[in-house]
């Protein structure tokens, strides 16, 4: 009895996961999510090159004033280069993260193609015949199909699981952090193109009066300490910035490389315990 009982619970999980397979639920979940990534990738990829552009205007940008007479030439973006460094290696992470999901995206269309599918469900319906007709089949060829079919049944769910567990994972962890870092990451870069814009250029002196050469005097010692102070909303601009690429690349290494290269391990790692296991 109590064996009747088992194998009709597990023809019953079977039935549901060959239903499960051909209706391409769970393929189109883990697509759908695998596209959303791909999309916050390239949103990501492009604020990160929009920030480097920005920067290297402002690398460019000398700025020249001349506090009491005295000509002082110098290149606040300068303060930005090691910035400017980190997101150029954020940007090759970002292209891989979505090089990571573009191959995840395309491994879910292969192991939901219908022809593997059906060879799927009928390994799995040979197997729970064998299930049921236990004592008429040799134990070789009865566990070969079971193992079989155990190891179809991984490959075909493994991927679009990993990107639905990922997914899940990214919107209860990693989603607040995400968002808080890229709308940072924008203001930083409208912050530094609205310095470029206003910058103090040097200005022609020649043919000016004397009266146009104290209010000049005077102007200068202005932009000096405007530009000051500029520099150390620059230096700490800078700082936050780093902070925030940094959250940027913990949340794209986690959720496209680290995570789905734990849950394959785990994937194989079942699949020859399978291969080992005794029936």
């Amino acid at each position: 009895m109590k064996r009747i009982y088992l194998n009709s619970l597990i023809t019953v999980l079977v039935m549901t996961l060959v239903v499960l397979m051909h209706t391409g639920y769970v393929d189109e979940i883990g697509e759908r999510y695998t596209e959303q990534g791909l999309k916050r990738a390239l949103i990501t990829y492009g604020v990160a090159r929009g920030l480097n552009g920005v920067i290297s205007v402002a690398q460019g940008t000398e700025v020249a004033v001349e506090p009491v007479g005295v000509g002082l030439t110098f290149a606040p973006g300068q303060i930005l280069d090691p910035v400017n460094d980190l997101i150029e290696r954020f940007s090759w992470i970002v292209m891989a993260s979505g090089a990571s999901l573009g191959m995840q995206r395309i491994l879910i269309q292969m192991t939901a193609w219908l022809w593997f599918s059906v060879l799927v469900s009928v390994v799995l319906i040979a197997a729970l015949l064998m299930l049921w007709k236990k004592p008429q089949i040799s134990k070789t060829v009865r566990d070969g199909v079971f193992r079989l079919a155990m190891v179809l049944l991984v490959i075909r769910l493994a991927i679009p699981l990993i990107a639905v567990i990922n997914e899940g994972i990214y919107l209860a962890f990693l989603k607040p952090q995400y968002e808080s870092s890229q709308m940072a990451l924008q203001r930083t870069a409208d912050n530094i193109h609205q310095l470029n814009e206003s910058t103090p250029t040097p200005t022609d002196t020649k043919d000016w009066s004397f009266i146009d050469s104290l209010k000049s005097i005077y102007q200068s010692a202005s932009d000096s300490v405007d530009v000051q102070s500029k520099l150390d909303a620059l230096k700490q601009t800078a700082a936050d910035t780093s902070e925030y690429v940094l959250d940027m690349i913990v949340v794209f290494l986690l959720q496209t490389i680290i995570f789905p290269l734990l849950f394959l391990w785990l994937a194989i790692k079942l699949i020859k315990s399978i291969i080992t296991i005794k029936f």
